[in-house]
């Protein structure tokens, strides 16, 4: 049976703010995720958006689902997802070229290697797999401008669940290959989402930071884990961030706590720290 669990009474300054809210098969963890993720935030700056998924107890949280933000690199899973449906929509492999670019453009967020792969795929494919994908509040940035493609927890935590599990989508060798490439991030990059996971799972992750003369940096994380009879996504997307590594700092503390929380026995990965010197702090952009 579910237990909807939502944050209890708050002061009358923060009553109209978004509550983190929480479903469980497993009796108490669905409070206690609620409790564990509001404090984690209680101190913290910034427009915050949380989702969860974890197959194995039936537990979901979310907290503003639906608010869009810039997406920065963590569009970069879509566009890798897009080029695999539109390859199996041809029947054909991915070519070399196009495996090379999609390798830079995970593993290293490399963005000349985004901006090639956006541009072969065009809007017109983009849209088709958003579509497919079940996507529906995604908007791609336009003018070539991918890192400004409006994202939102919900439609992250659709692909996330789409990568994870057999579907009509993406091919089962498709998965894989995504799972395969976010599984071999650079060291440097393996911060946010994957920070207290347990050393039992598998991560993946895929991370994006962008600053702009409005709401500061928006740093974002998604990330899937799996093994050891687990099964969980978590996206984590902020804004209004003063710096990049508040934004790490602030993802990485609702990620310990939900990963404590669903595994409390578990020993944990090394948590690992954004490089100082990001090779996409400058995603071109307007700077609006």
């Amino acid at each position: 049976m579910l237990v909807p669990v939502v944050a209890g009474a708050t002061p009358a300054a923060a009553a109209t703010a978004p509550q983190v809210s929480c479903t469980s098969g497993r009796a108490g963890l669905a409070a206690k995720l609620q409790r564990d993720i509001t404090a984690a935030l209680a101190s913290r700056g910034g427009t915050v958006a949380v989702g969860l998924r974890d197959r194995v107890t039936n537990t979901t949280c979310t907290l503003r689902a639906t608010t869009a933000y810039d997406s920065a690199s963590v569009v970069k899973v879509t566009v890798l997802a897009a080029l695999l449906w539109d390859a199996r929509k041809a029947n054909r492999p991915l070519t070399s070229r196009e495996a090379s670019l999609a390798t830079a453009m995970i593993t290293k967020s490399d963005n000349a290697s985004t901006s090639a792969l956006w541009s072969q795929l065009g809007l017109t494919k983009v849209k088709g797999f958003l579509a497919a994908a079940g996507m529906t509040r995604t908007v791609p940035g336009s003018g070539g401008y991918w890192g400004l493609t409006r994202i939102n927890v919900t439609d992250e935590q659709r692909l996330l669940g789409l990568i994870t599990a057999r579907n009509n989508v993406l091919a089962d060798n498709a998965r894989a290959y995504i799972l395969k490439l976010m599984g071999n991030v650079v060291t440097s990059q393996r911060w946010g989402t994957t920070a207290g996971a347990p050393s039992t799972v598998a991560k993946h992750v895929k991370n994006g930071w962008l600053q702009r003369s409005t709401r500061g940096w928006r740093v974002h994380s998604v990330g899937t884990f799996n093994g050891g009879g687990r099964d969980y996504t978590i996206t984590v997307l902020t804004d209004g961030n003063s710096t990049m590594n508040y934004g790490v700092n602030t993802i990485q503390a609702v990620s310990q706590a939900i990963h404590r929380d669903l595994i409390p026995t578990a020993g944990t990965a090394t948590r690992y720290r954004p490089t100082t010197t990001p090779a996409e702090a400058h995603v071109v952009v307007p700077w609006g």
